[in-house]
């Protein structure tokens, strides 16, 4: 193998993600669509049993949108482990037509093979679908009122390891060699957004997470950017960490609580975001937003559980996930009132009144029950 060949591969693929992010585009305008159409993506193990209730309270609170052809749901079904390992892609080509033939997308959680397993090792459906999509950012809040925590996470989607995680090279059987890369534009626009967040919703820091001390090419320019970006928003006090100390800050008493909003770049922000949903009530509770500028994705944060259904259990599943993530789907395409009855009953059902519990076993409430006590808890809203 030629290595220089492949590195200089991956050099002008680069080159050219970063000549098409340069052009101009503004963010689609929901609202000003004649229909918005909204794909629902099953995946994988318990992700169409828990996606179906999300989908199902979705119906539900934008049923006069959807009586009035403003709204219309799509359901996409090829996007399988067993779709995807059979046409040897992250997204079959049909499955792609159907995704970019809706504005926003509702997501269950997909199975991704890693080496061993019995599926052939195609690369991530969500890495794929955020290339596709340039869905840059993914934006992930955990508030925890009793613990005074409110954090956003602003995490770069496109960049970092996992954008070329697919394309790494063994040298010989001792020697294997990853990509990483982190380009100006991609930082300057995840900057961006969550500085304008920060900005828009009184938020007043904005901490950047990096461990630039040590890797100092590409999380330098990470950190660096986000610096310049700042400078534009002077009555936003900003700060950087290091990925490491973050991690035992976030579990920090005494300081937890003083930060709000947190840029990173995507393997930092994986990791950190699944520390923080554990306040929440763990990764099966927190929601995720995937967006870019022609299109948006919302998903559970968490894996396909492969073993609760292999031990007969989906129906056990906690739905929260995907139910937080639809409230935020709600609020991105503008039905600001019908978003926040359902944040309200989520917090409701799951902080206050806990009627019902998720234990992921027959001790506990299943999916469609505790959709339906959700629903119930909507219902009663002013």
């Amino acid at each position: 193998m030629n290595y220089a060949e492949s590195f200089e591969k991956i050099v002008a693929q680069q080159i050219a993600r970063v000549s098409k992010m340069k052009e101009t585009t503004d963010f689609i305008n929901y609202q000003s669509l004649e229909k918005i159409k909204i794909g629902v993506i099953g995946g994988d193990g318990i992700g169409p049993a828990i996606t179906a209730e999300a989908h199902r309270i979705l119906e539900t609170l934008l049923s006069d949108e959807v009586k009035a052809g403003k709204v219309e749901f799509r359901i996409i079904d090829g996007c399988t482990i067993e779709n995807r390992a059979a046409a040897g892609k992250a997204l079959p080509d049909d499955v792609l037509t159907a995704i970019k033939d809706c504005h926003v997308l509702l997501k269950g959680p997909t199975t991704t093979p890693r080496k061993g397993d019995q599926w052939a090792n195609v690369e991530s459906a969500n890495v794929a679908m955020r290339k596709e999509l340039d869905l840059f950012a993914n934006v992930r809040p955990v508030k925890v009122p009793v613990l005074d925590i409110d954090w956003t996470f602003f995490r770069e989607n496109t960049e970092c390891l996992y954008a070329l995680g697919s394309q790494g090279v063994n040298i010989d059987e001792d020697i294997a060699i990853d990509f990483r890369v982190i380009t100006t534009p991609g930082t300057e626009r995840i900057a961006k957004l969550a500085f304008d967040y920060a900005r828009n919703n009184g938020k007043k820091r904005v901490t950047i997470v990096t461990k630039a001390n040590v890797v100092k090419t590409t999380d330098g320019k990470f950190l660096d950017v986000c610096k310049r970006v700042a400078l534009d928003y002077p009555e936003i006090e900003t700060d950087d960490w290091y990925i490491d100390i973050m991690t035992a800050k976030l579990i920090d008493e005494k300081r937890r609580s003083q930060f709000q909003v947190m840029i990173l770049p995507n393997l930092y922000g994986d990791i950190l975001t699944d520390e923080a949903a554990e306040f929440q009530g763990g990764v099966g509770t927190a929601g995720s937003a995937n967006l870019g500028k022609s299109y948006s994705m919302f998903e559970a944060i968490h894996g396909s559980a492969p073993r609760m259904v292999t031990e007969g259990r989906a129906i056990y599943a906690d739905p929260c996930s995907v139910i937080r993530a639809s409230a935020m789907l709600l609020s991105h395409i503008g039905f600001q009132t019908q978003s926040e009855k359902l944040f309200s009953a989520i917090e409701i059902c799951t902080e206050t009144e806990k009627k019902l519990i998720i234990t992921g076993r027959e001790d506990g409430a299943t999916s469609q029950e505790f959709a339906d006590y959700i629903l119930d808890t909507v219902s009663k809203m002013a």
